[in-house]
Order: C-alpha cells, then sequence, then structure tokens
C-alpha cells in the first residue's frame, strides 16, 4: 500500500466485519481506511508525513452514527430556555418567571424540551403560565418536537384568534373562550413563524458549529438528519466547509408533506443531487401521523379520551402515491410512524412496489407495533429505526402521559426494539435530537438497559425488549449503513470503506451498559479527519 496519512495503533479494533473480526491496528489514506493489521505492519505503513496514533488499548469500532436527528433545525428548536428538567407546574411557572425578568424589551420568552408530564392531568393551556410572564409573549415547544405551548401574547402577535384548516392533520387548540394556546402538529405551530425570533445567522452558525463538536466529542462520525428545515441548509453547510472540515457526516432528508403537486415532488427528486465533502441529501422524510402524546398518533383503536384514528395524510392514498413516484425516481424514503395503524399503512405502501422496494425505505419511531406486523419489515425489506432514550419518557407503572393515552395493553408492547432484531429486521438506532441527548453512548446503553444509564433504582420500560450489547453497536454502525444503503462503505473496519472511527476506553459490547454511557471517548475519526482527541 502507499503510506498512510494516520495510522491507529495500540487498540483492540473490534472491526464488524466477519472476515476478520479483530486487529490492533488501522492506516488510514485519504479519507478510507487503507488496511488493517496488527502491530508489526504499522512499520509497511508509515512514512515521514504519517502521523501515528496510539490509542493506549483502547476499543477502536467503526464510527458511531445517530440514525435520527435534527442537527441544524435543532439549532433553532433548542432556542431559549431548556425545560427537559422541569417536572411539574410550579418548576415551570419559575423558570419562566426568571426567564421574563431577564428579557430586553420587546423580548420574548421561548423555551424547549417541556415534557407533557408536567402538566399532570390538567390540558395543555395558556393560562396554567400567563401568570408567571408578566405579559410576555411566550413560545414553549413540547418534548416531541409535534407540539408546542404558545402564550396569549404570542398568539395575538400572530393574528391567531381562533381555529383553522390544514392540509395537514393539525389544530389551533381551542376552546369556549378561544385558542388554549395549544398548537398541534407543524403547521399549526408554523403560525407563529414569522414572528417568534430565531438566532441571528452568525449566531446559528456558531451554535452549529459547537452542537457539531460536542457530537464528535461524544463519539458521532454521522447522523441521519430527518429534515432540512431552516433558512439555507445546504448554504450554510457549504460555508462551514468553505472554511474547514465539517465535524460529523450529515445525511439530510428533506420533508414531503401533504398537499405536494408532482412538481413538488419533482424538486424533492432533484434535491437528491446536493452534496459537500461531508453532506449530502439522501432520501425524503415522510409523516404518516403525530405524537401519543399530542392525540396525533394514528391508532387501530381510538386512544384512551377517544382520539388517534386519523392519519397524518388526511387521504392516506396521497402518501402512497408520493412515495411510490419517489421510489420510481430512484429515491429513498423515511416514514414517521409511531402507531400501529401508521406503520401499517407504511409497510402496506413498500409492499404494493414489489421486490423494487426492498432496501430502499425505512419507518421512524414505531412507538407501538402489534406482533403480526413485526415479520413484514424483513419480509418487505423495510428498516425499523428507534429511539431508545424515548422510553425516558414513560414510567414502568404506567402512569406517565404516553402510556394513559395508549392504554395498558399497546403500553405493554412499547418500542419492540429486541423483537425487531429477532424478527430479521434491520434496526439503526438514534436519539432524534433535540428530543433526546444526541450522544451515542446513552443510546448503547439505554437500549440494553431499558432505563437512564446511571439510575439503576429506576424500573425498566418493556425489560424484555433489551438488545443485546453486540445489537446496540451495530445499531449504531452497520445496521444504520444498510438502512441507507450505504452497507459496502460505511459501517465496518476494512479496506476501503470510509474512515469514520470511534475509540472508547471500554468496549461497547461486553463492559457494563452504564460503564459504557461514562467511558471517555479516546477518538473520533470523520472523513479520515480527527474530530475529537480525548
Amino acid at each position: 500500500m502507499t503510506v498512510a496519512d494516520t495510522v491507529l495503533t495500540g487498540a483492540r479494533v473490534r472491526t464488524l466485519d466477519p472476515r476478520r473480526p479483530w486487529a490492533s491496528a488501522v492506516a488510514v489514506k485519504d479519507g478510507r481506511i487503507a488496511a488493517v493489521g496488527e502491530e508489526a505492519d504499522v512499520r509497511d505503513w508509515r512514512g515521514a508525513a504519517t502521523e501515528v496514533v496510539d490509542l493506549g488499548g483502547a476499543t477502536l469500532t467503526p464510527g458511531f452514527v445517530d440514525g435520527h436527528s435534527h442537527p441544524v433545525w435543532g439549532v433553532d428548536m433548542s432556542d431559549g430556555v431548556g425545560l427537559s428538567a422541569v417536572r411539574d407546574l410550579d418548576g415551570l411557572r419559575a423558570a419562566l418567571a426568571t426567564a421574563a425578568r431577564d428579557l430586553p424589551p420587546g423580548g420574548w420568552v421561548t423555551g424547549w424540551g417541556l415534557d407533557h408530564n408536567v402538566f399532570g392531568d390538567h390540558p395543555v393551556h395558556r393560562a396554567l403560565i400567563e401568570d408567571a410572564l408578566g405579559g410576555a409573549p411566550a413560545f414553549l415547544r413540547l418534548y416531541d418536537g409535534h407540539s408546542a405551548l404558545a402564550s396569549g401574547a404570542a398568539l395575538a402577535a400572530a393574528g391567531v384568534t381562533g381555529p383553522r384548516t390544514f392540509a395537514q392533520r393539525a389544530s389551533v387548540v381551542c376552546d369556549p373562550d378561544g385558542p388554549t394556546g395549544h398548537l398541534v402538529e407543524p403547521a399549526a405551530m408554523d403560525l407563529l413563524a414569522d414572528v417568534v425570533p430565531l438566532p441571528d445567522p452568525a449566531q446559528r452558525r456558531a451554535r452549529l458549529l459547537a452542537s457539531l463538536h460536542e457530537m464528535a466529542a461524544a463519539g458521532l462520525t454521522g447522523a441521519h438528519v430527518m429534515d432540512m428545515q431552516g433558512p439555507g441548509v445546504p448554504e450554510l453547510l457549504d460555508a462551514i466547509e468553505a472554511d474547514g472540515h465539517l465535524p460529523v457526516r450529515l445525511r439530510l432528508a428533506p420533508w414531503c408533506m401533504p398537499g405536494i403537486d408532482t412538481d413538488g415532488l419533482d424538486h424533492l427528486v432533484a434535491l437528491q443531487q446536493l452534496h459537500g465533502r461531508q453532506w449530502r441529501v439522501g432520501g425524503v422524510k415522510f409523516f404518516m401521523d403525530g405524537t401519543v402524546e399530542g392525540g396525533t398518533a394514528w391508532l387501530e383503536h381510538p386512544d384512551c379520551h377517544g382520539e388517534g384514528t386519523d392519519a397524518f395524510w388526511p387521504d392516506p392514498a396521497a402518501y402512497t402515491h408520493a412515495v411510490h413516484h419517489l421510489a420510481r425516481a430512484g429515491v429513498r424514503t423515511a416514514t414517521h410512524a409511531i402507531g400501529d395503524a401508521a406503520v401499517r399503512h407504511a409497510l402496506d405502501t413498500v409492499e404494493l412496489l414489489g421486490d423494487t422496494g426492498r432496501f430502499r425505505h425505512r419507518i421512524e419511531h414505531i412507538e407501538t407495533v402489534p406482533g403480526d406486523q413485526l415479520p413484514r419489515f424483513a419480509a418487505l425489506g423495510v428498516a425499523a429505526s428507534m429511539q431508545p432514550l424515548h422510553t425516558a419518557y414513560t414510567r414502568a407503572d404506567h402512569t406517565d402521559a404516553w402510556s394513559r393515552r395508549v392504554g395498558e395493553e399497546r403500553a405493554g408492547r412499547a418500542w419492540r426494539c429486541r423483537d425487531l432484531r429477532d424478527a430479521g429486521a434491520v434496526l439503526v438506532l438514534g436519539s432524534d435530537w433535540p428530543i433526546a441527548h444526541h450522544d451515542p453512548r446513552a443510546t448503547l446503553a439505554t437500549a440494553r438497559l431499558r432505563r437512564p444509564a446511571g439510575a439503576p433504582d429506576t424500573a425498566p420500560i418493556t425489560p424484555e425488549q433489551a438488545l443485546t450489547g453486540l445489537m446496540a453497536l451495530e445499531g449504531c454502525t452497520i445496521h444504520a449503513a444498510l438502512a441507507v444503503g450505504e452497507e459496502h462503505e460505511a459501517g465496518r473496519i476494512a479496506p476501503g470503506y470510509r474512515a469514520d472511527l470511534t475509540a472508547l476506553t471500554v468496549d461497547p459490547v461486553t463492559a457494563p451498559a452504564d460503564d459504557v454511557a461514562a467511558a471517555p471517548v479516546r477518538l473520533t475519526m470523520s472523513g479520515g479527519h480527527v474530530t475529537h482527541r480525548g
């Protein structure tokens, strides 16, 4: 081989390559893995300009990939006061009162990560927060990313005085006195898009870069980005790459929404040509439903509030038509489907494509699904994409908002990760950042524990759905590659594969899961560039 740019040595290399499962040294050249071998091979790989990195006994694996994330849009979504630690209404009002006191004249209180469980048995209503705001406009995103709470002043600024009709399933929730401030699904939240302040372009770029560096420091080398929301995303990424290296490889899937016409679908096809060195558009994101807590998950039987029986696409056949149009153009799709009816319809849509649909489509979230649907994922070649950290919003005793809404039977089959793996499905794991934290070590640990890492006193959620250490690692590596058709260049450590690599001080497969969550990251490499060194 030619002289390597970088040689990684002193490692336990867990390659996930069945032809050579273990090694102790890796050579990197021009962003690709040039050779995999042992310490004795290093002298043949190095030259005067080769950087040799001794990993000091760390375990080197294929680079961790977040299978579902929103790193660019998340910068806008996570603006303002972080509310994820708030546990009750008193805590929420105290946090908002503090934020309101610190506002400049004309300022807004914005917040994110607000847990539905904070409201207890109360409906989500602006009356619960108005007195804490002192008249300031406020826009608070709930943790699911599909709903928000707006104050009266915020609604007035946007001219929202009553219910609206949308092309997608969305609503401005109203009571006899008018809008409650609860805005459900993107179209309703977008009514305030022109009045809610956003970071200026320089702040936005700086926050995005800081966030991507944090991801790299946690071991992430790539992310499947389930949107292309926000102003000028391709231009923003190009500008960052003009000045240096994007720390995390990004694969973006712009949204396809109800009401789209043929020209709109063809525009989505054309977007697939956009790319940079470390980013590209690769696929299209659909929504078949919303969320359980918002009453918009599409369920085969109503939830405990009598809701959840409608699809996000008012005409589900239009969704099927749109998926098939894109599939004929060679475009991959990812469909948000939380409820059992949504999952079934997405699978039915792929089944109608026949063999041409195999290994081209994926379903996101899959929070509750009956057993008869599990074998269909492998049979149809549909990847399952799930987020273990979302279990933190539920409780083993089913007293949380999600479980109470779906009822005991459906809560008892929540997030069936292990059942899907055992049924032969490709199972890619992600975080859905900023809905949950992006740290892949926490994802790996929670997939095995079914509870938050470092919280042994917390009862696990459906513990029979726990993955093994190897399954969890595969979900962030080779299965992530399979889900996007990159299995021949990513997800393993083998010659010719991309040099996307992560080194932890512990073996993520065999170390106790709580230890994996806290393990230092010795090195992260994306595209042959060292993006973090610990």
